[in-house]
């Protein structure tokens, strides 16, 4: 019995052992054949009938039955969520819907689901209950906070192809890539949406009111992603909310994307809030631009890897220019108004830097463990020293006057002085005055050269991840909305979010730690210095676990108040009809945000 026992359990096992290995084997085959069809779609590539083939890899991957793939589909319901509270602890930081104060609008099958380059592959479909997680490294038993939804193609669209006008504007300093992302939003409408009624603004937001615009296919796209810059150019300022709005009317058209960078997104909402008082059907997406990676909540901008990547080369060739001469300085200035994410990167990327200045962690010259002391000793050891600073870096210390500090640019950046020039003369006039030498110093600026070049292969990729899911969640009929990647995975996040706060690097977090270590740069903090950066850590940690409890209690009181099974707009607090008694008010609140931009 015992033996007859031990032989059924092991069958019992071998035959669960195989069943695992099935089902790994097809979601492989399944993720395999959902990147082939991306990358032939993006080629334009027609399929057949029949069977998929795949070149490369196991026998097994090589061939995969359409029809196999169909019959391996997993059902699942396709109710919307009914509010922000998904679950147990879980928070869904929602954006708005058109159908949130046009409750009546038809929605319309995807056109993908006629196409096999998608509608073949598993799970190409979004889920509408799908949600991204903010943090993923949280303790156990706290709550599983703020999450979004995830962003990708839906069953249902609340736009016909034929019906569709959509523009395209770009707005605010350059960036590798805005060219990419223009291609990949005109041929992700034409190829996957059958639209073919596109517009360029051009030079950014006052273009729509001057209505100077033409029109995108992708002929005319098809080889921009080479170049550098926006074919569409940009300027800053000209952000009129009532005239852009009712250029948009006078169009027809009924979705907008909106490159750019904070105030751009800021711009965006004012748009989106508009529209939304005026009971348009409208779809506003915005796609994150910043050179300088501090657009908040997301994991990082495009033209950040390419931004780096051209950086690498300015430190290179100071730290030749060093390592030439006797008491050789290299200094290089990179962009980083706020953040210096770029200075960080690039530093830990090169291996060559001394010492990496950024705006968030002050520094000081002269006096012990100052600046002025590190380059001193680092010649003496090594008789070069390479300096890389970001632009915002110690503008404490440079400023000669409040009222220079108090200058600002067209899209309300403060203006910078340049700390480069005068940390060079710092440290000439110091060398000379207390080591009586003269110090070699190269001073390399590239800050818009590293800007104004195409995108590298990883941001191409990028690009497309963002255009296509902006693409995506307006034909879906979501709205006031930016896109990009939180976690690794793509989700649909409220504009309000982004332009709350700005991404900075964290002086106490682990990245900076690596920075010192491959430098072996003094920190230029005290312990009092770094215990404020640690409470203002802990206090943004507080002040959003409140923000998720606040949020998941208002939910649970909607709910309570019969708004279950409603879609609620948690960014407007709606349920399809408040907008209307508030559009006074939201007016006046329109006119004083502009007033700010």
């Amino acid at each position: 019995m015992a033996a007859s026992a031990s032989v059924h359990f092991n069958l019992q096992c071998t035959q669960l052992c195989a069943q695992k290995q099935q089902q790994r084997a097809q979601r492989s085959d399944r993720s395999y054949a959902r990147g082939f069809h991306r990358t032939a779609v993006l080629l334009k590539q027609k399929f057949f009938s029949g069977e998929v083939r795949f070149f490369g890899g196991s026998d097994r991957r090589k061939t995969a039955s359409l029809k196999a793939l169909k019959d391996s589909r997993i059902a699942f319901p396709r109710a919307e969520l009914a509010s922000p509270s998904t679950g147990s602890g879980v928070v869904l930081d929602d954006v708005p819907h058109l159908s949130n104060w046009l409750p009546n609008l038809t929605t319309y099958p995807n056109p993908l689901q006629d196409n096999p380059a998608y509608s073949d592959v598993e799970q190409y479909f979004v889920h509408p209950d799908d949600v991204v997680a903010k943090d993923i490294v949280v303790r156990w038993n706290s709550p599983r906070g703020i999450h979004f939804r995830r962003a990708g193609p839906r069953e249902k669209v609340y736009f016909k192809p034929d019906e569709v006008r959509a523009c395209i504007v770009t707005c605010g300093g350059l960036c590798p890539g805005l060219n990419t992302v223009i291609r990949e939003i005109v041929c992700g409408l034409w190829h996957m949406y059958g639209v073919q009624d596109v517009l360029g603004i051009k030079d950014g937001y006052k273009g729509f009111y001057t209505y100077n615009t033409v029109p995108l296919n992708p002929k005319v796209v098809d080889d921009i992603h080479k170049r550098g810059g926006t074919v569409l150019g940009t300027s800053r300022g000209g952000h009129v909310t009532s005239k852009i709005v009712d250029s948009i009317q006078d169009r027809g058209i009924n979705q907008v994307y909106i490159i750019g960078g904070d105030g751009t997104q800021r711009g965006a909402s004012l748009i989106y809030e508009e529209i939304r008082r005026r009971g348009l059907k409208v779809a506003i997406a915005g796609i994150p631009k910043t050179v300088d990676n501090d657009v908040a909540i997301i994991d990082k901008t495009f033209g950040f890897d390419t931004a780096v990547e051209e950086a690498q080369k300015a430190i290179n060739a100071a730290h030749v220019e060093a390592e030439s001469v006797e008491n050789g300085v290299g200094l290089v200035k990179l962009m980083g108004r706020y953040s210096g994410y770029i200075a960080m990167y690039a530093t830990l990327a090169s291996r060559d830097v001394d010492c990496c200045l950024i705006p968030e962690s002050p520094f000081y010259l002269e006096g012990e463990g100052g600046l002025c002391e590190f380059v001193k000793k680092r010649l003496r050891e090594n008789g070069h020293c390479v300096i890389v600073v970001a632009e915002g870096a110690g503008q404490e210390l440079v400023a000669e006057s409040v009222q220079a500090m108090d200058q600002h640019d067209a899209s309300g950046n403060r203006l910078l002085l340049d700390v480069g020039l005068w940390l060079s003369n710092k440290l000439k006039d110091y060398y000379l005055k207390e080591q009586k030498k003269v110090i070699n110093l190269k001073y390399i600026d590239p800050t818009y050269m590293i800007r104004a070049v195409p995108s590298n292969a990883s941001d191409n990729v990028y690009c497309s991840l963002l255009a296509q899911s902006a693409v995506h969640g307006a034909m879906a009929g979501y709205t006031g909305f930016t896109v990009g990647p939180v976690n690794g995975r793509h989700a649909y996040i409220p504009i309000s979010r982004v332009t709350e706060t700005r991404h900075e690097v964290k002086i106490t977090d682990r990245m900076w730690a690596r920075l010192l270590s491959s430098t072996n740069q003094p920190s230029f903090l005290g312990a009092q210095e770094i215990m404020e950066a640690k409470m203002r850590k802990e206090s943004a940690n507080m002040l959003e676990e409140l923000d998720a409890n606040i949020k998941k209690i208002t939910s649970s009181v909607q709910e309570g108040n019969g708004f279950a099974g409603k879609k609620v707009d948690s960014a407007q607090g709606g349920n399809g009809v408040a907008w209307k008694k508030e559009s006074v008010s939201s007016a006046r609140k329109i006119k004083e945000k502009e007033e700010a931009i």
